[in-house]
This record gives structure tokens, C-alpha cells and sequence, in this order.
């Protein structure tokens, strides 16, 4: 009896050593093993989108990331559209590996996901009537006028931002989208639409209308959080996989692809968008 009993006690302690060790790496191990790896993300042109015309990805966040997956062996991206809002639940939630779309890491965020490095950076811009009938050239300028409207796309740090500037909550209309944010404007609903500039450029571009115009002289605040950090995130659960997409994207910054896959695409470019190897790091800013 004892040798049984120490028989299934030796059983029952490997089979348990044997599920921790692999409980860390099996969720790289499956993702390279099928060689697919789903990704979420928000229709947020130029960081990531789906052609409509193709129904291909695209984006410099997209293409950053599929080139991070593989240098890892993961070759095959599948990309899942959601509303902005719903990226960091969905991820928690298991509906996809990682989350790409220039997101910009800030503390609260970091309470919920997993934050890769950043690989990107940017700034604020604004979106207003044709001519800036309302003279907006500045964040402080929404808040010193109370009857100006500004158009944000839900979810984005863009909230926050106008609050430190005291710009007050009835001033603010809160949409889904970014072209949403520009319709609202178009149609005076809204007089000002405020985004990353990157963002706002592409949408102005896309839209092709003479009712209204980017604010060019725009002055950057003067606020923590600008400019911002973007990068991919993961589940909490899953160190192992984020730590492997870091090391693949050192790497891929090392040898110049993030520059280049930045110089290539609409909105970006290396010399004002790309994060130094040795540059701003994701703990410094989930610290704050």
C-alpha cells in the first residue's frame, strides 16, 4: 500500500510540475505551431484598417506587427474589426492574441493589458470648418470658448487631454469613428474634431471635402501623455508571449525595418514617429 501511495504521489507531482512549466509557453508554442496568430483591431487609418476595397489590413501598427510575428514564425495574421472601446475588453476577454492600433500605452491601460515596447510615436491635431471660423489653434482655445462643440472618437485618450485643459463635458460629442468625428464637423453638428494628428490627416485626405481643413498651426499641449506612445498589447496572462514579441521587435528596430516600414507608410515617417532602442520604455510609462 505504501509503495502504491507513493507510486501515484510521484505521478501526481510530475504531471503538476509538468503543467506549470508548459502553462507559460504553450500559448507561443500553439500560436507557432499553427502559424496564425488573430489580431484586433480598429478601423483607425493610418495606424490600422481594412482596404475597403481589398478587405486586406493595412496600417503602420498592422505592418509593424506582422512583421514582429514573423521574425517569431508566425506568418499568418488574422485580423478581427472592432470599435475602438472594445480592443482592451476583447483581448481580455480571449477574442484575440494582441491588439494593434498605435494604442498608446498610459497607466490605466496598463491596470488591464499587456503593453509591448513602444514602436511608435505621435501627436495631437485638430480637424475644423473650412477657414477656423472659431479661430482654434490650440486645446486651450476649445476651453475659452464655451460655445465651441468638439467632435472625439470614444475610448481615446483625447478625453482626457481636453479635461486637463479644461475643456468642460458639455463641450464634448463623443462618436465611434474617426470619420464620424469628421462628418460631425462637415455638418456643423460639431466645430472641431480632435484626434492624433496622424490620424486626422489621413481621415482630411480620405474625405476630400472643401468644409473643412487641418489646423496646421496647431500648439501641442503641454500635458503628460504628448506626445504619445504607441504599441501592441496582449492579454495579462501572457508575459511569455508579449517578452517574445519584444525581443522580435528590438531586433527589427536594430536593422531598420520599423524605420522603414514607418518611411512607407501614409502619415508616418522614421525621423519624427519612430522610438529610439534606447528611448522611452513601456514600464516608464505604466509608471507615469
Amino acid at each position: 500500500m505504501l509503495a502504491f501511495v507513493l507510486v501515484l504521489g510521484a505521478c501526481g507531482n510530475g504531471g503538476s510540475d509538468s503543467g506549470d512549466s508548459g502553462e507559460g509557453s504553450s500559448k507561443l508554442a500553439e500560436l507557432q505551431e499553427s502559424g496564425t496568430i488573430n489580431v484586433g483591431f480598429a478601423n483607425e487609418p493610418p495606424y490600422a484598417y481594412q482596404n475597403s476595397d481589398s478587405g486586406e489590413l493595412e496600417g503602420a501598427a498592422i505592418d509593424i506587427a506582422t512583421a514582429v510575428f514573423a521574425e517569431m514564425g508566425i506568418d499568418n495574421v488574422e485580423g478581427h474589426l472592432t470599435d475602438w472601446g472594445e480592443l482592451i475588453p476583447g483581448v481580455q476577454a480571449g477574442q484575440y492574441d494582441v491588439i494593434t492600433a498605435g494604442m498608446a500605452i498610459l497607466p490605466d491601460r496598463c491596470e488591464n493589458a499587456l503593453f509591448a515596447e513602444p514602436e511608435m510615436q505621435y501627436g495631437e491635431g485638430l480637424v475644423v470648418q473650412a477657414g477656423n471660423p472659431h479661430d482654434i489653434h490650440s486645446y486651450a482655445d476649445i476651453a475659452e470658448n464655451p460655445d465651441v462643440t468638439v467632435a472625439l472618437m470614444e475610448g481615446t485618450t483625447q478625453f482626457d487631454f481636453l479635461e486637463q485643459e479644461g475643456v468642460a463635458s458639455d463641450q464634448i460629442m463623443s462618436v465611434g469613428d474617426i470619420p464620424a468625428q469628421l462628418a460631425a464637423v462637415q455638418s456643423g453638428n460639431a466645430d472641431v474634431a480632435a484626434a492624433t494628428e496622424a490620424t486626422l490627416r489621413a481621415a482630411y485626405e480620405s474625405l476630400g471635402s472643401e468644409d473643412v481643413e487641418v489646423v496646421e498651426d496647431f500648439e501641442q499641449p503641454d500635458i503628460e501623455g504628448i506626445p504619445s506612445y504607441g504599441a501592441a498589447a496582449f492579454n495579462l496572462e501572457d508575459e511569455e508571449l508579449r517578452t517574445a514579441y519584444n525581443e522580435a521587435l528590438q531586433t527589427l528596430k536594430e536593422d531598420g525595418t520599423i524605420d522603414e516600414i514607418l518611411d512607407n507608410s501614409q502619415g508616418f515617417t522614421a525621423e519624427n514617429n519612430a522610438v529610439p532602442v534606447d528611448g522611452m520604455t513601456t514600464e516608464q510609462l505604466c509608471e507615469g
